[in-house]
């Protein structure tokens, strides 16, 4: 099976020598999207539940890129900083997944650049 980058200008940049997406056959494999806005590269203001619809979006601009769109998703990863957001995050998630959501791990970590979370998931073509 052939391994694919994709790579798309509407994505933020990444933080880090990995790639956005990468096609395995009708597979798609996408990073953890941060809560940054692509155009100018800051988080926008408006506290977490801004941040964590610029995650789902630019999840969506990944996902767009490679051919698929968020009623594709299979999984996902939403990496958390602090548990206490995890109410807000759910209502962006029923926004981002108003039916059949994927199946989705919550893990509450430490993420870089102060960002409080990241959104990573597994979808079809």
């Amino acid at each position: 099976m052939d391994l694919e980058a994709v790579v798309n200008d509407a994505m933020p940049r990444t933080v880090g020598p990995y790639s956005q997406v990468v096609r395995a056959g009708d597979l798609l494999f996408v990073a953890g999207q941060p809560g940054i806005d692509p155009r100018s590269g800051e988080v926008p203001d408006g506290g977490f539940e801004a941040e964590a619809r610029m995650a789902f979006a630019n999840l969506a601009r990944a996902l767009e890129a490679a051919g698929s769109g968020l009623e594709r998703v299979a999984k996902t990863t939403v990496f958390l900083v602090s548990a206490e957001d995890f109410a807000a995050m759910n209502r962006v998630y029923a926004e981002s997944f108003p039916s059949s959501p994927p199946v989705r791990s919550t893990p509450i970590v430490g993420l870089p650049r102060g960002l409080r979370i990241s959104v990573e998931a597994i979808a079809v073509r």
